[in-house]
């Protein structure tokens, strides 16, 4: 009665399941009426905010500097302190391109390297959990009851009853040779009511060695290296692999490191340059302004030469430089200089604007937004000749471009998946060997003495009073050892990935030549536009001489004598006015495109970290990870005669900080005289960035109320090649630009 009542009880579960289940399906109104959907209608898909800790305030409180304030400090900054800065402040290797913003996933940090290498899919780590050891067990317990049409299989009876458990364990290694060895044991407890039974209840305790060796396929320190334990063709995830991935991605972030240098320096002589257009311009403004002054004064005392044309002519020539100098000191968002800007070093691109390229510089080096200081570079550009030797410069930089070694790797990488690739045109043949001890008895361990069982003569002591005391006993022991082998016809996916790891090994063979040949191609750009301006720079500093030279010439005619200015002179006096202006901002770009050359030239070179002192080094480990690797160094040397190959990945660190054949020597920089606040730097502390314009004509005794700064730039200064160590460099720099003789000038290589 108690069984048709479970029964019955199962089979009302089973179809109030059923009908619950039923409810949940779609009607053709698209869901049951059953379901209530209020809830979710409107709400499922609305934008939500997630709940995550945010840092504070990234940019400060103090609003930027604008047209309309005046910074009430200057922080003199070094190129070497704004390399410290950004080094120190960048856990995101930052570009002025907006990147964070538009593809997040894509931005790199110091944090690369460690992710990848910690990857638990495709990581170091990942590839060597493969041959560790692991323990697996299970435990299941049964309470059989059932009715048996046979009551040989019931052991003399019809009706079942059966108490039951099976535990199993298991340890399991896995070599680098491909051979598989486990540890396991099954104990096994059976109570039931068979009449045949000698106990009513028994254990079976059976521990077993089991072990499996690959003889062909799959067989190899190398193939387990390479593939490790995957067994499809195509699929490679070994430890050497996987070490390679690092290798690729602590290339990735060498890349993104010189990049990122590189862009600092450009903002860098991209600020310098704003400061000395917005210097040019003001001089410029300031000319304007006290000729204009002049001719407003003849123009009201009835003068020849202050005609009413003459004073407009004067005063639009105040105003456009008045613009000029507005543009200049605020800028505009136009591109700035960068990586991959017209050239792999970054073309300079001379947009003005101190503001704008202040704040860039700030956000590169990851300081606040505004602190009411500006930033103002000390340092000056070269304008001594460098010269490098072309066939040092190329063997250098075929050898220590980031982007050669990265793609090397995946040469390696590829070369490595061709031999691991054509294991699989191998069959499987395996070794299989197992030798087992079993235990039997009625308990698992030995609790009575006097235990019988009835046997044919009557009864008799039981040996089989303990599973344990049999097993210790060794009576019985079992053992196997066979083969297994299997091969497909033809071994078509063997062959397909041969022929895939050719393919993918001739296509990494062909663009790592074809990235020497793009690497010679932009290091003659960067040599020739090494030797264009310096040449450019020489001659514009002469052109700049020239135009001052007539500026002052002409000027001197109404400030000197009585004499008034016709309009034609007028008109030259105004024109020269513009080109002095005009040459003095060419002179500053030149200078400044010449510093960017030789930048490029080490970019190219492959030893831009190098000129600007920046070392790669992992950071430090904790002092159990040390230990680990004193005792994993102990055991390889014990065992390297077993484990030598004759496959070598690496040739060891790459080199960092390179004494290359000749190093290059520069005359020592030398302050150039002025009497601005920064000690001969060209600026004034005290001076304001903008003085403000006059809203009316000023009266003709009135003196211009403004404070020009002092500036470097309109004297001839010495060479100042860069401060910066540069022992990779073969180039070597002659003497002083500026000399008064060109004739002299020569270019000394060693």
């Amino acid at each position: 009665m108690s069984r048709r009542i479970t029964a019955s009880s199962a089979l009302l579960l089973a179809g109030l399941l059923t009908a619950t289940g039923c409810s949940f399906l779609r009607s053709g109104k698209g869901v049951s009426q059953n379901v209530d959907v209020g809830g979710y209608q409107f709400t499922a898909t609305q934008i939500d905010d997630p709940t995550v800790e945010t840092v504070g305030d990234p940019v400060g409180t103090t609003p930027p500097l604008t047209i309309d304030g005046v910074p009430e400090d200057y922080w003199n900054m070094s190129l070497e302190e704004a390399i410290r800065l950004a080094m120190q402040n960048s856990p995101v290797l930052r570009d002025l391109d907006g990147t964070v913003l538009r593809a997040p996933e894509t931005t790199r940090t110091r944090l690369n390297p460690a992710v990848t290498e910690t990857d638990p899919r495709f990581g170091v780590e990942s590839a060597l959990s493969a041959f560790d050891t692991s323990f697996a067990t299970s435990a299941f317990f049964e309470k059989n009851d059932r009715a048996l049409n046979n009551i040989f299989f019931g052991g003399g009876t019809r009706t079942l009853e059966q108490d039951t458990f099976i535990v199993q364990s298991q340890l399991a290694k896995r070599a680098v040779t491909g051979t598989e060895l486990s540890l396991r044991n099954e104990m096994i407890y059976d109570a039931n009511n068979a009449p045949g039974n000698a106990f009513g209840g028994a254990y079976d305790f059976n521990p077993e060695v089991v072990l499996r060796h690959p003889l062909l396929q799959g067989s190899g320190i190398e193939f387990n290296r390479i593939a490790g334990p995957s067994q499809t063709a195509g699929l490679y995830g070994g430890v050497v692999i996987a070490r390679i991935n690092t290798d690729v991605e602590l290339a990735d972030f060498q890349i993104g490191v010189r990049n990122f240098v590189n862009d600092v320096e450009n903002a860098y002589w991209d600020l310098h340059y704003a400061y000395r257009d917005l210097d040019a311009r003001i001089r410029a403004r300031d000319e304007a302004l006290a000729l204009w002054q002049t001719v407003y004064a003849w123009y009201e005392t009835g003068r020849a030469g202050g005609d009413a044309a003459s004073e407009a002519q004067a005063r639009e020539q105040y105003y456009r430089f008045e613009e000029e100098v507005q543009n200049s000191l605020t800028g505009r968002l136009l591109e700035p200089t960068a990586t991959n800007s017209g050239s792999p070093g970054g073309t300079f691109r001379p947009n003005g604007g101190v503001l704008v390229a202040e704040r860039r510089l700030r956000l590169l080096l990851g300081v606040p937004l505004a602190d009411g200081r500006a930033i103002r570079p000390v340092d000056e550009p070269p304008s001594a000749e460098i010269d490098f030797d072309w066939h040092d410069s190329i063997a250098e930089s075929l050898s220590r471009r980031t982007e050669i070694r990265r793609q090397k790797w995946l040469v390696k990488r590829r070369e490595l998946e061709l031999r691991a690739s054509r294991n699989f045109l191998k069959p499987e043949f395996d070794v299989v060997g197992r030798y087992r001890w079993r235990g039997f008895g009625k308990d698992l361990i030995q609790q009575h003495d006097n235990d019988t069982f009835i046997t044919a003569n009557g009864a008799a002591a039981s040996p089989f009073n303990s599973a344990l005391g049999t097993l210790s006993e060794g009576d019985f022991q079992e053992w196997q050892l066979g083969f297994e082998f299997s091969m497909p016809f033809g071994f078509r996916q063997g062959h397909a990935a041969v022929r895939n790891a050719e393919l993918q090994l001739a296509r990494e063979r062909t663009i790592l030549h074809e990235q020497e040949r793009e690497i010679a191609h932009d290091l003659g750009d960067a040599f020739s536009e090494l030797r264009r301006a310096h040449a450019v720079l020489k001659t514009s500093y002469n052109r700049f001489q020239a135009a001052k030279a007539q500026y002052a010439a002409l000027k001197a005619v109404y400030e000197e004598g009585e004499e008034t200015l016709t309009k034609e002179q007028l008109y030259v006096l105004l024109e020269s006015q513009r080109r002095w202006t005009d040459a003095e901002v060419a002179f500053a770009r030149s200078s400044v495109e010449y510093a960017l050359a030789v930048k490029n030239v080490h970019f190219e070179k492959g030893s831009l970290l190098d000129y600007d002192q920046v070392v790669l080094e992992e950071g430090i480990w904790p002092a159990k990870a040390y230990q680990d690797a004193k005792e994993k160094a102990s055991r390889r040397k014990a065992s390297r005669s077993k484990l030598r190959t004759d496959w070598p990945v690496s040739r060891g660190p790459a080199p960092q900080l390179v004494t290359g054949p000749g190093e290059m020597t520069v005359e020592a920089p030398q302050d150039v005289p002025g009497e601005g606040g920064m000690g001969g730097n060209g600026y004034d502390d005290s001076a304001q960035p903008m003085p403000p314009a006059p809203t009316e004509p000023p009266k003709p005794a009135a003196e211009p109320k403004v404070e020009l700064p002092e500036t470097s730039s309109t004297e001839a200064p010495a060479a100042t090649p860069t401060a910066r160590s540069n022992p990779s460099s073969s180039g070597t720099a002659s003497k002083s630009l500026f000399d008064d003789d060109w004739t002299g000038f020569t270019s000394v290589e060693k």
